[in-house]
């Protein structure tokens, strides 16, 4: 099917299928879709009943596809019976503890996740573009910082970051080898109300503050990375299907970022002192298996897409902070 230009008019009534819907990406996506009247389909593999897509009521706003991205018929079927003509890849096993402790699981997940997705796209005939969401962690350990698109693609720090090489991998070749209309967002790490993972460094500091307790960091606090309030990150998914009618953007990947680094010390700080709190952090350097430092240039996407982020970094976890205040007071 041939890609139409996006319009605000245009998403309204299209049909999206996005994998990965009750996630903390997927739920702002799903927010802002709805608010642009489109048509979501959602496929949901667990019922996480505290995130923002049940807390906020989306799931009676979309149509549920019960199942994993693991299972390729379920997911041709609902690109099929529902006419879907965008397709949001998000779903993936995306904690690198996890991938550690269960490679297996993580492959299954977010490799062959990936190829039944395109797979199924390809095989549409309503299918007009398809966003795949890989991951900073794909370009692997790299000489040269901040990541351009055109660095290697070689994860292999951990299970995770080989997975999302593979992600990237195969999206492209899906567009080079059969002409599909892909695109790829790589992201820095997403932070933001909503997120239930509480090992992440954000939502773990925050709950920590709010419970009296030091924050724990598991590294030395040195590490260096790329945060992005997750609805910026929505709005780059978003703004990349809105430019994949363009043929110089089919098969691109693209890098969205603040443009800040930041060291997981100098976070949780951040995140102390807007709290406002005077623990100090317990900082444990055991952490194996990741890259020391990571972040990402935007400049293509600004250039090509247009696309900034509208956070720093302040203003998202003030945001964020104020989220999890009230969840804790009501839940605990």
């Amino acid at each position: 099917m041939e890609s139409m230009v996006m319009t605000e008019e245009a998403w309204r009534h299209h049909n999206v299928f996005i994998t990965g819907g009750p996630g903390l990406l997927g739920s702002s996506l799903i927010k802002q879709l709805l608010t642009k009247k489109a048509n979501v389909i959602a496929l949901v593999r667990d019922q996480v009943h505290h995130s923002p897509f049940y807390k906020d009521g989306h799931d009676k706003q979309v149509t549920i596809v019960k199942g994993g991205v693991e299972d390729y018929h379920t997911v041709e079927r609902a690109l099929n019976e529902y006419e879907i003509e965008t397709v949001f890849h998000l779903g993936a096993q995306t904690i690198v503890g996890t991938a550690l402790r269960s490679p297996l699981s993580t492959f299954e997940s977010n490799i062959k996740g990936t190829w039944n997705v395109l797979e199924a796209c390809r095989q549409s005939k309503m299918v007009s573009r398809v966003v795949v969401a890989s991951s900073d962690k794909a370009y692997g350990t790299q000489k040269n910082l901040p990541y351009t698109e055109d660095a290697p693609l070689q994860g292999r720090d951990n299970p995770y970051d080989v997975s999302k090489s593979c992600t990237d991998l195969i999206s492209l070749s899906y567009h080079k080898a059969y002409g599909l209309p892909v695109g790829i967002t790589r992201c820095g790490n997403f932070y933001g109300p909503g997120d239930l993972n509480w090992n992440r460094i954000v939502p773990d500091t925050i709950r920590s503050l709010y419970y009296g307790k030091n924050p724990v960091i598991r590294s030395d606090g040195t590490y260096i990375r790329d945060y992005v309030f997750v609805d910026d990150g929505a709005h780059a998914n978003i703004t990349l299907a809105e430019n994949l009618h363009r043929p110089e953007i089919q098969g691109n990947a693209f890098n969205f970022s603040t443009g800040n680094k930041v060291s997981v010390l100098e976070l949780v700080k951040k995140i102390t002192t807007l709290f406002p709190s005077t623990l100090e952090p317990v900082i444990l350097n055991q952490a194996k298996g990741e890259i020391k430092d990571q972040y990402l240039s935007s400049e293509k996407a600004k250039r090509m897409l247009n696309w900034e982020a509208q956070h720093t970094i302040d203003q998202g976890l003030v945001k964020t902070i104020a989220w999890y205040k009230e969840f804790l007071i009501k839940h605990g």
